[in-house]
């Protein structure tokens, strides 16, 4: 595997799309995968599978195609995935609570270790296994829980403040599911995800 690579993040986007029918795969005692069945079921096609992988070297064999195993493994490995990543959330409202009891994290190797909020009347409450807890102990419970990873789910008005608060304390990923574009200093990434917008964008496409 080549050290390094430049990649674009829609080829990222596209390993995890390709991790993820790998995992669901596993079920089916295959031993082995092709482009065009990882592609089809990516929704891209086999020549755009082959170049992603290409950026990390060569996975696949002529004739026989890829080792289920032996890809899924690398590709955990390139996306950083071979290990539990911490997470903490920040907003405890009715996204922020779905998120929080979401099984789903878990499997895929996410641990959402504390839940944030302002509110007196969510502080102290339970969501899963987690108490909320007020935000002005998120640097040092960032810090206790060896968080890596944020997850924003506050009103807009309250998103700058609370990635600031994020990047302060070290976090150097960040979700944000509020609206509008945040700033993040260097060496955070950060992804934003508008619910709104996209429903906006799908009706586009509804008939008239």
């Amino acid at each position: 595997m080549t050290s390094n690579p430049v990649i674009p993040d829609t080829a990222v986007s596209r390993l995890a799309t390709y991790l993820r029918v790998l995992n669901e795969r596993r079920a089916d005692a295959r031993q082995h995968v092709s482009s065009a069945f990882i592609g089809a079921a990516a929704g891209v096609s086999p020549d755009q599978v082959r170049k992603d992988l290409s950026h990390f070297g060569e996975f696949g064999r002529p004739g026989v195609g890829y080792d289920l195993e032996h890809l899924r493994h690398h590709l955990a490995r390139i996306l950083r995935l071979d290990r539990e990543r911490t997470a903490v959330l920040v907003g405890a409202g009715s996204l922020g609570s779905a998120l929080a009891r979401y099984t789903g994290f878990p499997q895929r190797g996410f641990r959402i270790a504390a839940v944030f909020d302002v509110d007196p009347l969510r502080v102290g409450t339970t969501l899963g296994d987690l108490t909320v807890e007020h935000v002005g102990c998120l640097r040092e419970r960032i810090v206790a829980v060896g968080a890596s990873i944020g997850v924003v789910a506050v009103p807009r008005r309250a998103a700058q403040t609370v990635v600031d608060q994020l990047a302060a304390a070290g976090v150097k990923a960040i979700l944000n599911f509020a609206p509008g574009k945040v700033e993040v200093p260097g060496g955070v990434n950060v992804r934003s995800v508008d619910l709104a917008r996209e429903l906006e964008c799908l009706a586009y496409y509804l008939p008239g």
